[in-house]
């Protein structure tokens, strides 16, 4: 958040001198990335950059540690991390073009020059292992070692995304992660944290939204009335108890942007709030009402894409919340009328990223020629799933309706709308429910 001026300043210069840039991603640029950061650097201490060489990624540092390069102009950036980031896109030939950067800062041209002119895909060898970290890790030396990309990307990769399936990576934020053939035309999303050629899939356009904090808000709550207790009984219990609730019985809808929103707002100042307490509300009904804000801000970003011509077939979760909580992934399958599933793997990223290294390496090397081949033999899903249930889908269609006109009142800069009919809609449903 502390890079959120700088983001604004880009997003309004990009609006106005290169408005393709921020078609590409989702019209809005982002506190959490690199220009940003970089700009924000320069305006607090200006001698980091001064001193610097270049910036680099961690997603293209370690692949380049491991293969022991040093020289940093030897590294292979990924074009995950530079297209999402970066404003890095072949289409105007790489990264942004000095003007546009000098309009923000001249110094920002001197970062720029400092970068390649071409970045890459996970299909790409960054090298091999070099006999320090091979003797390290007990790895024979000459492994290949594949380009490397974002974590929730290559947990796309690791929980078998392909063209209909949307894999949520669900933690303490969330990332969805999407892919759609190059071959056919993909329109321009407005709200998504990019559409990058190449940057989760070989041939696809890799597509990224999310939540800036998902698993952190439930641990938010819990500390704030943990008092020093400790907190996993405590979220034993309020799961428990909040199980026991039927959607809507509360009469609560919150919001989850406590840090702020990604998409489809894009907004790191936007924060959170719970409509519908009164002196009756419990501990355990606020957590449910957090959980189920969790899922209709997961809904929003997934109508959004949808709007926009990408279909979504299947949905995949993985990472650690899915995992740990039942309830969380009921509610998800209730609000989005659709089964839950679960990666087979608890470790979607690394294995993305052994699926990386198994293809680079080739079948020559005891690895796959294709990712298809690869994620065939390699990715799979659980044998839990989660059903809708027809009853709680019905009336968390009605409250997803009052969470669409509280989130476009505070959320959509102009918006007109009549609020007054929240809060005694919540308690209609709340009274409807509880005689039922």
């Amino acid at each position: 958040i502390s890079s959120h001026e700088e983001a604004v300043e880009i997003t309004k210069l990009g609006r106005k001198m290169k408005p393709h840039y921020m078609a590409k991603i989702g019209e809005s640029y982002s506190s959490e990335w690199f220009w940003a950061k970089a700009l924000h650097c320069l305006r607090v201490n200006d001698r980091v950059i001064q001193e610097a060489h270049t910036w680099m990624e961690i997603a293209d540092w370690i692949p380049a540690t491991l293969c022991g390069i040093s020289d940093a102009d030897e590294v292979k950036r990924s074009v995950c991390a530079a297209g999402h980031k970066a404003l890095y896109h072949d289409d105007w030939g790489g990264y942004p073009e000095e003007d546009f950067l000098q309009a923000l800062d001249q110094r920002l041209v001197d970062l720029r020059r400092s970068l390649p002119d071409k970045a890459y895909d996970i299909h790409e060898k960054e090298g091999t292992l070099a006999p320090q970290w091979a003797s390290k890790m007990g790895l024979p030396e000459g492994i290949p070692v594949a380009v490397g990309a974002f974590d929730a990307h290559l947990g796309g990769v690791g929980s078998g995304v392909s063209e209909g399936v949307m894999v949520k990576n669900i933690g303490t934020s969330c990332c969805d992660i999407l892919v759609s053939p190059l071959s056919e035309k993909l329109a321009d999303i407005p709200g998504v944290s990019g559409i990058v050629p190449g940057s989760v899939l070989p041939g696809n356009y890799g597509i990224e939204a999310g939540q800036s904090a998902l698993g952190d808000i439930h641990g938010w709550f819990v500390d704030m009335i943990a008092r020093g207790q400790k907190k996993k009984p405590l979220f034993k219990a309020l799961e428990q108890e909040a199980a026991q609730l039927k959607p809507g019985e509360s009469g609560l809808l919150a919001l989850d942007w406590m840090n702020g929103n990604r998409t489809i707002l894009v907004d790191q100042r936007l924060t959170g709030m719970v409509v519908g307490l009164t002196l009756h509300s419990s501990s355990h009904e606020i957590y449910r009402a957090l959980l189920e804000a969790s899922a209709f801000g997961a809904k929003v970003i997934a109508d959004r894409i949808s709007e926009y011509g990408v279909s979504i077939e299947r949905i995949i979760n993985c990472g650690g919340i899915p995992f740990k909580s039942p309830l969380l992934m009921q509610i998800y399958a209730d609000v989005f009328g659709v089964k839950m599933e679960l990666s087979q793997s608890a470790q979607t990223a690394a294995l993305g990223a052994a699926i990386a290294g198994s293809v680079v390496a080739g079948s020559e090397n005891g690895g796959y020629d294709t990712y298809e081949e690869a994620m065939k033999h390699m990715t799979g899903v659980s044998d839990v799933v989660y059903e809708p249930i027809e009853e709680h889908t019905k009336i968390y269609d009605r409250i997803f309706k009052l969470y669409r006109e509280v989130h476009d009142a505070f959320g959509v800069e102009g918006q007109q709308a009549d609020l007054y009919p929240v809060m005694k809609q919540l308690l209609d449903i709340k009274d409807e429910v509880r005689r039922s």
